[in-house]
């Protein structure tokens, strides 16, 4: 396997990373265990998580995990705490306990849900460790101190932040060289072939100054795989019946007729049109690597298969026919206000 390099780290990643969104929620915990071995027996080495994943039930999965196999020392965890509005079904144990202040990039709250997550991760330290959507109204001197702290502590290796406009991860290299704190190594975009704006100012960014990016939801949540035909009926088990709301209205009617033509170019070449989506994302200029998330232990070889696989250069510019570059035909930016730009 080629591994890659993680922003200006040197740390070598897998061309592909794990995600774990769907670990309890709704895969049950002994299928999430057996799809995080089957992965890292792979060679992926990079697990992402979040402290609100099935209201820190996914850490806890993968921190049982890697305790019964051994395996921590070969594994880069990567989770987040969460800009949260801490609320029923988006939020860690128990949200009636929640106060004012238990939310938040704060100083008090980034540390405080660190040491939560080390202890359901069940490890001394985290070696990513991402702000989860920007929080605007707190100073990135406040959040990035408070990271910078648990660098030295020995709790965090490295940080990271998670779908941030260009602009703001920008300020935080800024007030990081400036005031010497620990600098950001990696930004986690939404990233598909229906939503390529990504492509306009973050990426650039990113490649100029040496931060890695690793995207999340490269399928468009099952439409490039081929999961809806009808976004008023999409299917019973599917994110947008599952969860609603805002997943519900990433499924839109241009995006299933973009999904059904990238069907029959998958079907052209060989491939499924979930290894159609994640192969044209891992291999997209400034991506370090994609994150797949698999619902079940059967989906796990899909993706196996198509770690080392590069696309055809016709079938690039078949893909971009389809949806030009540095634009949008669904909204995979619809929990971020910042992202502008004309939905085609």
């Amino acid at each position: 396997m080629d591994y890659r390099i993680l922003g200006r780290t040197g740390i070598q990643v897998a061309p592909l990373a794990l995600g774990t969104d769907n670990f309890l929620d709704p895969t049950p915990a002994d299928e999430s265990a057996r799809i995080l071995e089957m992965s890292l027996d792979a060679g992926i080495n990079l697990i992402d998580t979040g402290d609100t994943y099935a209201n820190g039930g996914g850490e806890k999965i993968i921190g049982e995990t890697l305790k019964k196999t051994g395996k921590r020392d070969q594994v880069l965890i990567a989770t987040k705490v969460d800009h949260g509005q801490r609320r029923p079904g988006f939020s860690v144990d128990d949200p009636a306990q929640f106060g004012p202040n238990d939310h938040g990039h704060t100083r008090l709250n980034i540390i405080r849900a660190c040491e939560n997550s080390l202890k359901r991760l069940q490890t001394d330290y985290i070696d990513l460790y991402q702000i989860h959507r920007p929080s605007p109204t707190i100073p990135w001197d406040e959040q990035l101190s408070a990271l910078n702290t648990l660098v030295q502590q020995g709790k965090i290796r490295y940080i990271g932040s998670s779908t941030h406009p260009a602009w703001a991860v920008m300020n935080s290299i800024m007030v990081s060289e400036l005031k010497g704190y620990a600098r950001i190594v990696c930004e986690q975009p939404p990233y598909n072939l229906l939503d390529r704006r990504i492509e306009n100012e973050l990426l650039p960014m990113c490649e100029e100054h040496g931060v890695g990016v690793i995207t999340w939801s490269p399928m468009a949540m099952g439409v490039l795989a081929g999961r809806y035909d009808d976004p008023e009926n999409p299917p019973k088990d599917s994110r947008a019946v599952l969860r609603g709301g805002f997943y519900a209205d990433r499924v839109t009617r241009r995006g299933i007729e973009i999904g059904i033509e990238f069907s029959k170019l998958a079907k052209n070449i060989g491939l499924t049109p979930a290894q159609l989506a994640v192969v044209w994302c891992k291999d997209q200029p400034g991506i370090t690597a994609p994150l797949i998330g698999p619902r079940t232990i059967e989906q796990v070889p899909e993706f196996l298969d198509i770690i080392n696989t590069e696309l055809d250069e016709e079938t690039r510019k078949a893909c971009d026919e389809l949806v030009p570059p540095g634009s949008a035909a669904a909204n995979f930016h619809n929990t971020a206000d910042w992202m502008k730009g004309t939905i085609i």
